[in-house]
């Protein structure tokens, strides 16, 4: 049985992507796999500092990501791209919790569909030598998306959940074999 863990980018009281999240973590259930959120709002995560090994909670949230066998990865869509919040959290991880790994993508916006946030979402996980899956989910216009904490467009809710099971369907999905640019892709080191 894959376990999921699901970051939510937002530290929004009412986040519509904590709430898109939880719908996709539905998902996750129905595909016969186990999942949690994890709530950046509850880790102290100060700005990330390369010169240190580990700062507030990043060796409690790093542990819960490379013990998972999936990630979903959620974010509001800021000025053309994901949220800092969320970018703070990935640094702090690495090739030990993404390279292999199965991630999903989720992006909200106020407005039109936040497809830059996804692109640039997927840019990173790929330099982390994740596999990411071609399905992704976006959530336009969130804040007439949403009844309470439910998706009421049926297509968008649908398409929400399917990422969650896509993501338990490919959790263990054989990793290609290295390539040249893989072995080169070693992080920052000076």
């Amino acid at each position: 049985m894959a376990h999921v863990a699901a970051l939510a980018g937002s530290l929004r009281d009412e986040s519509y992507t904590r709430k898109s999240l939880e719908h996709a973590l539905g998902g996750v259930k129905a595909a016969g796999g186990t999942g949690e959120l994890l709530d950046l709002r509850e880790f102290d995560l100060p700005p990330m500092d390369a010169d240190r090994d580990a700062q507030g909670d990043s060796e409690r949230l790093t542990a819960r990501v490379r013990h998972a066998d999936a990630v979903l990865l959620g974010t509001p869509m800021y000025h053309g791209s994901y949220s800092g919040v969320l970018k703070n959290a990935i640094d702090y991880c690495g090739f030990d919790e993404f390279e292999g790994k199965t991630v999903g993508l989720l992006a909200v916006s106020g407005g039109a569909f936040p497809i830059t946030a996804l692109e640039h979402l997927r840019s990173v996980c790929r330099a982390l030598d994740a596999w990411v899956l071609p399905h992704q989910a976006a959530v336009p216009r969130a804040h007439a998306q949403f009844e309470g904490d439910r998706l009421a467009d049926e297509g968008l809710a649908e398409r929400v959940h399917v990422l969650g099971e896509r993501v338990v369907n490919y959790a263990a999905i054989e990793p290609d074999p290295a390539t040249f640019e893989s072995a080169e892709n070693v992080g920052a080191e000076d």
